[in-house]
């Protein structure tokens, strides 16, 4: 049987999404995984995310499907991806998650892999505290958590500017959001995808 994979993501500019695409490409890269790209449902209005410049940005992403809490039993791994909010996950990411009350308390989760990646606006903006904020979601559903290995050499990059960190992917998007994710960072998004997905299906297979 495949190896089901979500890839779960909120972007208001564009930056986590093409993260998530790239998790999602890095997934794929390993045989028998089916991989789906979905994204969390909007809270803001047109008319606020107009006046924050997103609402152009959101069309490029308009058209994937959105993600259903109800459906993350369905997959064998979940990779969560969302912008940082002073040091922590996205308010329409958390909406998400608070809508998995019935799924733990089924214990449905229990077994399966999480992992997340995430962006940020400067340098040292909270990508390690994102990150290290969704890891009590995974372990109050019993998950097994997957970072990104230090065998990935782009965390280990220091001739330039780039996000990246063993507890998942990251970018940096600059104070005005201008900045887009580099080559170095595209990479890491791809092998935590890989990463992940190897990880589920040996779990799977046992």
């Amino acid at each position: 049987m495949a190896t089901k994979v979500q890839v779960i993501f909120y972007s208001t500019y564009g930056h986590v999404y093409q993260l998530a695409q790239a998790v999602a490409e890095g997934a794929r890269e390993i045989s028998g995984t089916e991989v789906e790209l979905l994204r969390v449902a909007e809270t803001l209005s047109p008319e606020i995310l107009s006046k924050m410049g997103a609402l152009e940005a959101q069309k490029a992403f308009a058209d994937v499907p959105l993600a259903d809490p109800k459906r993350l039993a369905e997959a064998d791994a979940i990779i969560l991806g969302t912008p940082t909010r002073y040091g922590s996950a996205a308010a329409q990411m958390r909406a998400f998650l608070d809508a998995t009350g019935s799924l733990w308390a089924s214990g449905a989760l229990i077994g399966k892999v999480g992992s997340a990646f995430t962006s940020t606006a400067s340098q040292h903006g909270g990508q390690e505290t994102t990150l290290l904020t969704l890891a009590p979601f995974f372990y109050h559903h019993g998950m097994v958590i997957a970072g990104v290995p230090y065998s990935e050499a782009g965390l280990s990059v220091l001739d330039e500017v780039t996000g990246g960190t063993p507890y998942g992917a990251s970018t940096i998007a600059g104070p005005r959001g201008d900045r887009q994710p580099s080559a170095n960072e595209l990479a890491i998004a791809k092998a935590q995808g890989r990463h992940v997905a190897k990880i589920a299906a040996k779990l799977k297979a046992d």
